[in-house]
């Protein structure tokens, strides 16, 4: 028995919670496989969600390969996914050869927040970091938490200082490690982060 119609709209109705985690590459071997860039070294993500929903790509910004051909499909569903290498390889219900995976190079690939994994109680997913409210020991605010850096050894928080609007100059931001050294406190409720570090650093 098949679905109804509004069984249909439902599976392709975008998560309100989606959040953007990485983008299809290329096309991987000759049955439908394809190579994924993962936007962060953590990819839990795409390793818990089995839908992945789709945008094309972003217009404005220059990419290494195109499209093949065809229009982007607004989800997909994933049948295995796997790290390879220095990347992830993926399989996709429905795509069983190379022209189907090419097709799909350059999609940006979202997931639902609510999928995943659940993080331990010292560390934080980059997306429920950024937007947070930053202020110090003094209560002075610093500013809001713009994106985060991969230094490897440890992440750093992109700050727009009070009164500034992104996107700013490198110069313009505030840059502070995320590690306990400097952060005293994440509070997701409040969304606010304390940290250790002076107006004038």
């Amino acid at each position: 028995m098949t679905g109804s119609p509004d069984t249909a709209a439902d599976e392709l109705a975008w998560p309100e919670d989606a959040v953007e985690v990485g983008r299809i590459l290329d096309a991987w071997g000759i049955k439908g496989g394809v190579k994924v860039q993962a936007y962060s070294a953590d990819a839990q993500a795409l390793f818990s969600s089995r839908r992945w929903f789709l945008q094309p790509p972003e217009q404005d910004k220059p990419m290494m390969v195109k499209p093949k051909s065809g229009a982007i499909p607004r989800l997909i569903k994933i049948t295995s996914v796997r790290d390879h290498g220095e990347g992830i390889v993926a399989t996709i219900q429905g795509v069983a050869d190379r022209n189907g995976a090419e097709a799909l190079r350059g999609a940006r690939i979202f997931v639902s927040r609510s999928v995943f994994p659940s993080a331990d109680p010292d560390e934080f997913y980059w997306v429920d970091l950024i937007g947070l409210a930053v202020i110090n020991r003094q209560g002075e605010a610093l500013g809001t938490v713009e994106g985060l850096i991969d230094t490897g050894p440890h992440s750093v928080l992109r700050i727009v200082p009070v009164g500034l609007t992104a996107p700013v100059k490198p110069d313009q931001e505030r840059l502070v490690p995320f590690v306990a050294a400097f952060v005293d406190d994440v509070d997701l409720e409040q969304r606010q982060i304390t940290v250790d570090w002076g107006l004038d650093y």
